[in-house]
């Protein structure tokens, strides 16, 4: 189409300084190259550079820009209500997993008079798509993201000595090889010692063992996962981490090392490396973590963590 444009362009102006029988042959000449029809040659040729007044401003005809389409939205109001109300209703899940399943919520709400739409705003809810889902959502989602910095620390001096895994070799079929994380509920507020839980997801079977941390001291951390590794239903054989110091350290090493357990590492700033326990930190620990927040106790500022694990609620006071 572009090349099209630019014949036309080159072609414009010698056609509109041509004599009659020049131009049938420019004309020709044209609809050769470009496949057009006869008439919408003849068009774009004499209307090209050609210069319009509406008013008192003076614009020039370029076939090569175009108005920008105009349509009326296909999904309207209705239709973002009624998808807003599901996907609340479904916890919030992305597109690719709410998608299929509509068809059968749709019957089940208005079974038990959960959602009320017309016709039209059902049938538009049955042929969307994944894409549209997150499209249509996105605004809603960025009130929920959570925003602040990255708290993980680097360990440079054995990065050399830990080969990188990416997500794309996890091809175990095997149970036993699992990645490792910190979730840390800090609440946005980083003073101060807050719990961290310690998630381990198996990738064959996608087994997951969770572990309270008081803070990511290499030694609680340590200690944290040789308790989870006696509660796996099945021998560690593998374990893959972040760049943070909590697990590239010596300690860890030496440890996996004499165990015969495959230690690798990801790549900085690539969470989809880890993308198995990424998504169980959301859908295992962070709905079950309440909010950080600050309190007044005897007059003096506290930090409280509340977290809820199973029905109980822990609770831990950090002094400023």
């Amino acid at each position: 189409m572009q090349q099209r444009q630019a014949v036309v362009a080159k072609t414009a102006a010698r056609y509109q300084r041509s004599r009659k029988k020049e131009k049938s042959m420019i004309l020709s000449e044209l609809v050769e190259l470009t496949e057009y029809s006869r008439a919408y040659a003849r068009r774009v040729l004499r209307q090209h550079g050609q210069r319009v007044k509406p008013g008192k401003q003076a614009l020039v005809v370029d076939v090569r820009l175009r108005a920008p389409r105009q349509r009326s939205a296909f999904y309207d109001e209705k239709v973002k209500a009624a998808l807003l109300k599901i996907w609340r209703m479904m916890d919030y899940i992305c597109g690719k997993r709410l998608q299929p399943a509509l068809p059968e919520l749709l019957t089940v709400l208005e079974r038990y008079n959960e959602l009320h739409c017309d016709r039209l705003t059902k049938e538009k809810l049955l042929r969307i798509s994944a894409a549209t889902i997150d499209r249509l959502l996105r605004p809603e989602r960025r009130k929920y993201e959570l925003r602040g910095k990255a708290r993980t620390k680097p360990g440079t001096l054995l990065k050399h000595q830990i080969p990188i895994r990416t997500f794309a070799e996890w091809n175990e079929q095997q149970p036993g090889f699992g990645e490792i994380d910190l979730v840390g509920h800090d609440g946005g507020v980083a003073a101060g010692d807050y719990c961290q839980t310690l998630d381990l997801t198996d990738i064959a079977t996608t087994w997951t063992e969770t572990m309270a941390v008081r803070n990511k001291a290499q030694a609680r951390v340590f200690e944290a996962l040789q308790k989870v590794r006696k509660n796996l239903p099945f021998p560690l054989l593998g374990l893959d981490s972040d760049n943070g110091s909590e697990f590239i350290n010596e300690e860890l090493l030496r440890y996996c090392q004499q165990e015969r357990i495959s230690f690798t590492r990801s790549r900085p700033y690539r969470k989809n490396d880890s993308c198995f326990v990424e998504q169980k930190n959301y859908s295992i620990v962070r709905r079950a973590v309440a909010m950080r927040v600050m309190i007044r106790r005897n007059n003096v500022s506290c930090s409280m963590s509340c977290i809820v694990i199973c029905g109980f609620t822990l609770i831990s006071f950090c002094p400023p």
